[in-house]
């Protein structure tokens, strides 16, 4: 099957270029990264996190979400999801794995990253982390590939692989449980300190990840004979609507609780986030463009005529990728360490090269994504001819 991959169309052949340049662009930025180390970042001492982890969590979710199609259709049958679950589990490979690249740049050193092997501390959540992570990645490779293979042969997937499957399902809620317990398990860092990070991450997993999954399903039914199915497309659409209705709940939730209880170890950071703080207010413009793009995007939602408009759908689509990439990224992890325990803001931008390395790593990971989504393609349309 994997020579699939290998033909293609001349707009397949200019976005694999496209890609491959900016993956290219990414790496020669890291290069410069690797000599010089990460002072060509944004970073600081008093602001360790940003850019790279940034991308980290909002990834983690987009993977975990593949469990949104896997879940219906392997363990209550849901047919309209057959078409689609192979693409939502090729999308949680190169989501996993651009979450590894994450860490991998963020870490400055590659052999940093060997510690954790070498030397594993079975209390620490960043080994969990890195346990959780990679064994969803084989799951998922192992899941795609045998069902993918019985489909191509036109036979069913054998009886071991559905215990596999199952275990996928709660493996899936682990991966952004244990990215949640990252920070809430620091007791330094009010903003974090919360019961309610895990539940707000899953819901906000719960609406980008089959955003994103519906914009795929529309762009290969346009350039493509692949269709995933109305039925299976307006599924999802409602799953992003409950899970955005919950996302933007729970940060209500943390800001009443924030703000009204008057406590200035998390009041502080939440005025920083959206008023600005001591005259530093660098993420406000883009906080509130990420609470307008959430709530925009929830009421075009909660009307059926604009929901089942795929028209409208994609736009309201991006718009929700958007808000929580905006408020889940950047907006999360930095506003952990402003203001630092001692009360000093120190803000933080990132770099033109911190930049080209985010999008390059990007690239390699749509680029993964592309190849696998060429391949289900090309097969299911031999398969139906």
């Amino acid at each position: 099957m994997l020579e699939k991959a290998l033909h293609g169309s001349r707009r397949y052949w200019t976005l694999i270029g496209f890609l491959s340049a900016v993956a290219l662009v990414g790496v020669v930025a890291y290069l410069k990264q690797l000599s010089t180390g990460l002072v060509i970042t944004g970073l600081s001492r008093d602001v360790p996190w940003g850019m790279y982890i940034a991308q980290f969590t909002f990834l983690v979710g987009v993977a975990a979400s593949a469990v949104m199609v896997v879940l219906p259709y392997y363990l209550h049958d849901f047919k309209a999801f057959g078409r689609l679950a192979i693409l939502g589990e090729f999308l949680a490979i190169g989501a996993v794995t651009m979450c590894m690249l994450f860490i991998f740049v963020d870490m400055g050193q590659p052999t940093r990253v060997l510690n954790v092997i070498l030397h594993p501390t079975l209390n620490s959540l960043m080994f969990w982390d890195m346990m959780v992570l990679s064994g969803y990645l084989v799951i998922n490779v192992l899941v795609a590939y045998v069902t993918f293979t019985s489909e191509n042969k036109g036979v069913h997937p054998p009886s071991w692989i559905k215990p596999i499957i199952i275990l996928s399902i709660p493996w899936a809620v682990s991966i952004h449980t244990v990215t949640a317990f990252l920070y809430s398990g620091l007791g330094a860092r009010p903003f974090w300190l919360t019961a309610i990070l895990a539940p707000r991450f899953l819901a906000s997993a719960f609406a980008s990840g089959p955003s994103l999954l519906i914009i795929f399903c529309l762009v290969l039914r346009k350039y493509t004979k692949f269709d995933a199915g109305e039925e299976a497309i307006r599924k999802l659409s409602e799953i992003v609507t409950y899970a955005m209705a919950a996302n933007i709940f729970f940060v209500l939730v943390e800001l009443f609780t924030a703000l009204y209880s008057g406590i200035p170890e998390h009041k502080h950071h939440f005025q920083y986030l959206f008023f600005g703080l001591h005259g530093h207010n660098a993420l406000v413009p883009y906080m509130w463009t990420s609470q307008f793009l959430a709530v925009t995007s929830l009421v075009l939602l909660l009307i059926p005529k604009i929901r089942t408009n795929f028209k409208y759908l994609f736009a309201i689509c991006v718009g929700v990728i958007a808000a929580i990439w905006i408020e889940k990224g950047l907006g999360m992890v930095v506003t952990g360490f402003i203001p630092s325990p001692l009360g000093k803001v120190t803000e933080y931008g990132p770099t033109l090269l911190e930049g080209l390395i985010t999008l390059g790593i990007y690239a390699g990971g749509f680029l993964i994504i592309t190849l696998l989504y060429k391949i289900a393609v090309s097969v299911r349309e031999e398969l139906e001819a």
